[in-house]
């Protein structure tokens, strides 16, 4: 078995986790550059934690500025198993109000700026996307929620777009008649690239707002949101203090095979694959090439 190490990426308002213990920082280089920030290392009960911010300290980082790919790299590398996204988004549904946790389970990619792959000429893959939510990860989410009196909804269908501006009142519109339920800016390609990189994932979307679809709410400002941030900031804390507090000590092999996503992945023939691209990629292939 594997000891579970769990990640947590806070975005917009979650700039830190409070409550770690033995608290110490890292700086982590990449191949793909640096991550947002520095790495913070803690644990809450007997569960190690990893906490980095989307953004960086201070929010320095838009949605389309993140190195998404170093992010991801950085966590895998010293040890995560389970990634808990942290993010901020708008509803499409009158059910769905500011203040509610939703945990999506699906995701509309309608990015169009970011590196959205680790992998590409010299060594091709193609991992499923059809589940991208780690289903055991979720309903430990929920559980802590539960326990925590949280207000949250399981499953849901989130849109990421490209940012950083909010949506225009068509795209608002367009997106609720499709079905979705929220949207965000960051989801992806974090969710692809953590996939790729055989962490478990699963998101907690803040509800901050109604987009601007909403007759009775007026349009999307950054003040109004912030306020509602602010709020969510210290439920999200209570949430994943209480999900380190209750974490089995051992990684949970995931049903859908989110942690083993690169075994039906890769195409290109051990001999045609890049060595260059390869050593990039050594940290993410170490499982599967010990295997072989």
């Amino acid at each position: 078995m594997t000891k579970a190490v769990i990640g947590i990426i806070g975005g917009s308002g979650v700039y830190d986790l409070p409550g770690l213990e033995d608290l110490r920082e890292e700086r982590v280089d990449t191949p793909w550059g640096a991550p947002s920030d520095a790495l913070r290392f803690g644990r809450i009960g007997g569960t190690d934690a990893v906490f980095l911010p989307r953004h960086g300290r201070g929010h320095v980082y838009s949605p389309s500025g993140i190195n998404y790919r170093a992010n991801i790299h950085a966590l895998k590398s010293v040890g995560v198993t389970d990634l808990v996204s942290v993010s901020a988004c708008g509803s499409f549904k009158p059910d769905l109000y500011p203040g509610l946790f939703v945990l999506a389970d699906q995701f509309v990619d309608r990015t169009f700026g970011r590196e959205s792959s680790f992998f590409g000429n010299g060594c091709v893959a193609h991992v499923s996307m059809a589940h991208p939510v780690a289903p055991l990860l979720q309903q430990r989410i929920e559980a802590a929620a539960s326990a925590e009196g949280i207000d949250c909804r399981r499953n849901g269908t989130y849109v990421c777009m490209e940012g950083p501006q909010f949506s225009s009142y068509a795209e608002s519109l367009t997106y609720k008649g499709l079905g979705y339920d929220v949207i965000g800016m960051t989801a992806m390609p974090e969710a692809k690239l953590a996939r790729e990189a055989e962490i478990s994932y699963a998101i907690v979307a803040m509800v901050t707002d109604y987009d601007c679809w909403h007759p009775e709410h007026a349009a999307v400002e950054v003040e109004s949101v912030l306020k509602v941030v602010h709020e969510n900031a210290a439920r999200a804390a209570r949430l994943l203090a209480r999900l380190l507090k209750d974490f089995p000590a051992e990684h949970e092999p995931c049903p859908i095979g989110s942690d083993r996503a690169l075994d039906t992945a890769l195409i290109t023939a051990p001999g045609a694959r890049d060595p260059a691209l390869l050593r990039k990629l050594d940290v993410l292939m170490g499982r599967v090439n010990s295997a072989r």
